[in-house]
């Protein structure tokens, strides 16, 4: 460290000069095409009180003589390490979750859980890889009871040293699918990757793992601490009895736990949230938090933005289930929409799935066959080639060719949305970020204000 000020007071942290507030402790990030020790100046000039810094040359500039910097050979380490130290100063117990579709949804569950007795925090956003999770761990200096935070991955390694930096004393493992395939070639090689959620666990370490999924029990025997199951098709510690699916306006299922039985309703629609749920409701029975409390919280569930979003405006239903997509995620989204009968039109616009590499196009045209038999009067997709595959698999499978639409971006899906749409019909949104079929929500509920 250099210069004077080492004793100030940090406010918080940023790696991120558009983002930083005065009192922050800026981290000079170097990435494949910025490198944040060029920035340094300008967020001195926002008021950070120092900076962590891997260009050593900085230190020697008039500008910073009155400016702790931290000079270190490689700042991502040092914010890990630094993340590592909160984590173990703070106390607080920590709840890890992965999974190839809905960890961001059973995070916010599992901390409304949490919250009925604890102090609880959760990262935000999509902050769960290598750089946002160490930035969300640092939160912890508030020291909450319970920390609840995502783990994302889409190559070997990279949830092993997530793991390394949280030590989670629970870990959360919804379920494997054909997320990120591009990387990984096969599922199998998928499951072994989310699988590094497993290591660095002790005999008191919890594994909450799902039943329903084959590769996630294949390798939750290998697990060192104790293991409970939560499902819907199959036994499991957390098990949902006589389900009742009720479309879009949730699920409700008889819940039996290992501290009793209790019928469960949620709003979140679809079975898939209804695992979720489950998978919650391990958790918070490991922290004692009472079943009623959890009836009452999953009761009042909402959707986390543009995953699964429900509005009704004027004239339609719209399903914003725009955040991102993959095929295990999608196929759930089209069970749900074709569950609801009360919605004799039911439309679906349909982004297409990235990062699924040389198996995508049959993916793609299997889903489009899905699509089919869900029972829609409308499909547009959206995309590139893929694209095309999906609105192919769904005429293969008997959807009328006047009834199917492709377009190359979200900005057409919107025109011809807005055509086809009717008062009282049902759409489903729902793409890969990249595609930003979000675009086509906003246009509709624009249009129906």
């Amino acid at each position: 460290m250099t210069g004077p000020g080492a004793d100030r007071d940090v406010g918080g942290f940023s790696i991120d000069t558009r983002t930083l507030q005065a009192g922050d402790l800026f981290i000079a990030i170097r990435g494949d095409r910025f490198d944040g020790n060029a920035y340094v100046g300008e967020a001195v000039r926002k008021g950070a009180v120092g900076a962590l810094v891997s260009d050593r040359a900085l230190a020697g500039e008039a500008a910073f003589a009155s400016t702790p910097l931290i000079a270190v050979a490689d700042t991502i380490a040092a914010l890990q390490r630094l993340a590592n130290y909160v984590r173990r100063d703070s106390g607080t117990a920590v709840v890890a979750v992965t999974g190839s579709a809905g960890k961001s949804t059973t995070k916010e569950i599992t901390a409304d859980f949490l919250s009925a007795r604890y102090r609880v925090f959760r990262n935000r956003g999509n902050l769960n890889n290598h750089i946002g999770l160490p930035l969300s761990l640092l939160e912890l200096r508030a020291k909450p009871d319970i920390g609840v935070f995502e783990l994302g991955m889409n190559h070997f390694g990279e949830i092993s040293t997530l793991v390394k930096i949280a030590e989670p004393e629970v870990r959360v493992w919804t379920n494997v699918g054909p997320a990120h395939l591009e990387f990984f070639g096969t599922v199998e090689a998928i499951a072994d990757a989310k699988a590094e959620i497993l290591e660095g666990a002790d005999k008191d370490a919890l594994l909450v793992a799902n039943a329903d999924d084959d590769l996630v029990m294949r390798h939750a025997g290998d697990f060192a601490g104790r293991v409970r199951t939560f499902g819907v098709e199959r036994p499991a510690d957390v098990r949902a009895l006589a389900v009742r699916d009720l479309g879009i306006d949730g699920t409700a299922a008889l819940v039996r736990t290992p501290i009793g039985e209790a019928e469960i309703r949620t709003p979140l629609p679809g079975t898939a949230n209804l695992s979720n749920v489950l998978a919650a409701t391990a958790v918070a029975i490991r922290f004692d938090v009472p079943l009623d409390d959890i009836v009452q919280r999953a009761a009042a569930l909402k959707p986390v933005a543009r995953r699964g979003e429900i509005t009704r405006t004027g004239t339609m239903t719209i399903v914003d289930d725009s955040y991102n997509s993959n095929p295990t995620a999608l196929s759930r989204a089209l069970a749900m929409v074709a569950g609801d009968s009360r919605y004799p039109r039911r439309i679906a616009v349909l982004g297409e799935m990235l990062e699924l590499g040389e198996a995508g196009a049959s993916l793609h045209r299997a889903s489009g066959e899905e699509a089919a038999r869900a029972g829609l009067i409308a499909l547009v997709t959206v995309g590139g080639a893929n694209a095309r595959e999906l609105a192919a698999g769904a005429i293969a499978a008997g959807m009328p060719a006047g009834s199917v639409h492709y377009v190359e971006n979200s900005s057409q899906a919107a025109d011809v949305a807005a055509t086809l749409v009717r008062p009282g019909d049902l759409v489903l949104v729902k793409g890969s970020r990249g595609i930003r079929t979000e675009v086509v929500v906003d246009r509709l509920k624009a249009e129906s204000a």
